[in-house]
């Protein structure tokens, strides 16, 4: 069977996720790009990539290559393709535009070109000038338009409505977040339906169902009433019959699959949604807030939750929201790892935990990051002393320059004095007093003979202080990052020069 290039379309940052998907599928030329992957394969590939990934928006089949300079030279070209290859006049069509260059900067006026291109050239070859009909909504056949620059690419779309839409869906609650990043989530977690899973805020049950999915390996377009390749000239409905009935790889559950969430709606949404998608006998649902949970499913698994951003959902209280979060994973979920995404970084910051991975997604038009947070027992030191490693951590260790070798090892007194150095205020005996007796003589070299002052009494110092400097307008020093600073006791202190880096904590 002949071999031709498509494009699956996919969310950002799920491209790689996408990519092992179409590979494992039998693919060849994968080719990860932004938002797509390139691939190539047969008929029968198309039709397993549809209903078979659930990481891709689109299948597109590129079938016509141009450049063009202006909008009458895109007339032009896209007027020479004989389309009766494609379509005939009793067919509906639709064109979708994305549009990259200075020449074409709106993809409306594009898509009135294509569309022009088009049905004259039906006119052109019928003797009574008929011509296809334009459809906004379930089109036969879907066209997308990409420009980039002076590169023009006419692609079929094969999926129609967006792969998303698996069509178990039968109710949600707010915002309910994509099919295909909830699958594209998971899969990047690593769960294959191997350890339990859990979301403790499952809204209409995304996370849940298509984890279900994931671990009994059911495709996910199985529950789609129709693609648009179907409408194709070139439809092959037993191959598609065949493909679409095997049955052969999908498995039983054996691991824990547990939702909870606030709102009893929202749990009955998810039986609802998984009875539609056959997995409701795999889910085990109740209602109660995440700040009641006291055990977890056993032995540890994977967490993924997508909590309320503040934006079209919310809380009472956000940061106390997330501070409970946070309270859970650790005294709670003890061995997990726990996937997160969110937006806005000060409610991360009320998590209290060190997050191993960060991720950019895009949910609902909104910038997100997806964190994980691996929860073990004890301090970091534990952790990599048992062997455990943080993502982040390896990658930093991989991309910090190692010091030459004639450094390593020596002490910061025996290499030679850098430049300037030997004016130093701070240079001293330090073998006799140490650093801090160096820093307390360099103060009184300096004219202060006490580093803290009450209010009102000038320092020991012919020189102005930036305190005095500053008095002619009013200024909250505690904002200051360098320089006095006041005390709960109203008093001014005077910061030194240099400050000392604290060690980190090693606690989480």
């Amino acid at each position: 069977m002949e071999k031709f290039s498509m494009v699956a379309k996919t969310f950002q940052g799920l491209e790689d996720v996408l990519a092992e998907e179409l590979r494992a599928l039998g693919a060849s030329n994968v080719e990860p790009g932004n938002r797509m992957v390139g691939f190539e394969g047969d008929l029968a590939m198309m039709y397993k990539a549809n209903l078979c990934c659930r990481t891709a928006l689109r299948i597109l089949k590129p079938f016509f290559k141009f450049t063009a300079r202006d909008a009458d030279q895109l007339y032009d070209r896209v007027k020479e393709y004989d389309w009766s290859e494609l379509m005939d006049v009793n067919k509906t069509f639709s064109i979708d535009t994305v549009s990259f260059g200075e020449e074409f900067k709106h993809s409306q006026f594009v898509t009135y070109r294509v569309k022009d291109g088009i049905v004259d050239w039906f006119r052109d070859h019928s003797e009574d000038e008929r011509r296809p009909k334009v459809r906004l909504d379930g089109a036969d056949i879907m066209i997308n338009v990409h420009i980039s620059g002076h590169d023009v690419t006419l692609s079929l779309d094969s999926s129609g409505e967006s792969l998303h839409k698996r069509g178990y869906r039968q109710a949600q609650t707010e915002a309910p977040i994509s099919e295909v990043l909830a699958a594209g989530i998971i899969l990047k977690s690593g769960w294959r339906g191997d350890v339990p899973f859990v979301d403790p805020m499952c809204g209409s049950g995304t996370f849940l169902i298509e984890a279900a999915l994931i671990a009994a390996n059911i495709n996910p377009g199985i529950f789609r009433k129709h693609f648009s390749f179907e409408n194709w000239p070139d439809f092959n409905r037993e191959l598609f019959e065949e493909i679409y009935n095997d049955d052969s790889g999908e498995r039983e559950i054996t691991v824990s699959i547990v939702g909870c969430d606030i709102s009893p709606r929202a749990i009955a949404v998810t039986l609802e949604n998984a009875k539609s998608a056959g997995v409701a006998r795999y889910l085990t649902l109740e209602a109660k807030p995440i700040a009641k949970w006291e055990s977890a499913p056993e032995p540890a698994g994977v967490l993924v939750t997508n909590p309320p951003y503040g934006k079209r959902i919310g809380a009472d209280d956000m940061n106390a929201l997330y501070s409970t979060i946070g309270s859970v994973l650790k005294h709670v979920f003890k061995g997990y790892h726990a996937w997160i995404i969110g937006y806005e970084d000060e409610y991360f910051h009320e998590i209290g935990l060190a997050p191993s991975q960060k991720i950019a997604v895009n949910n609902g038009g909104l910038d997100c990051e997806l964190r994980e947070y691996i929860i073990f027992e004890g301090t970091k030191r534990e952790f990599r002393q048992s062997g455990g490693r943080l993502k982040d951590e390896q990658a930093v260790r991989k991309e910090k320059p190692r010091r030459p070798e004639r450094d390593r090892g020596s002490k910061r007194d025996d290499r030679p004095d850098r430049k300037g150095r030997e004016n130093s205020p701070f240079r001293g005996d330090r073998d006799k007093k140490g650093f801090k007796g160096d820093r307390d003589r360099a103060y009184k070299e300096k004219g202060f003979k006490e580093r803290r002052i009450k209010d009102g009494d000038a320092p020991k110092s012919t020189e102005r202080t930036d305190v005095e400097k500053r008095e002619r307008r009013p200024i909250d020093l505690n904002r200051l990052g360098r320089g006095p600073r006041l005390s709960a006791e109203n008093e001014i202190v005077l910061r030194p020069a240099w400050r000392s880096r604290k060690k980190a904590d090693d606690q989480q």
